[in-house]
């Protein structure tokens, strides 16, 4: 069976960003358009991820 930390996403920089480096923990994944300008979400993130 295939895991999520089998996979690993692209970063913003395009480095790819193996997820198993967060193995054991809660994950929120979240496809954001970050270089498209229409980001009114991060406010809402960034204060999930504060709490």
């Amino acid at each position: 069976m295939t895991a999520i930390t089998d996979f690993a996403v692209e970063g913003a920089d395009g480095t790819p960003q193996p997820l198993d480096r967060w193995a054991g923990q809660v994950l929120l994944i979240v496809n954001t358009a970050s270089k498209c300008g229409f980001t009114p979400q991060y406010a809402g993130l960034e204060a999930l991820h504060h709490r």
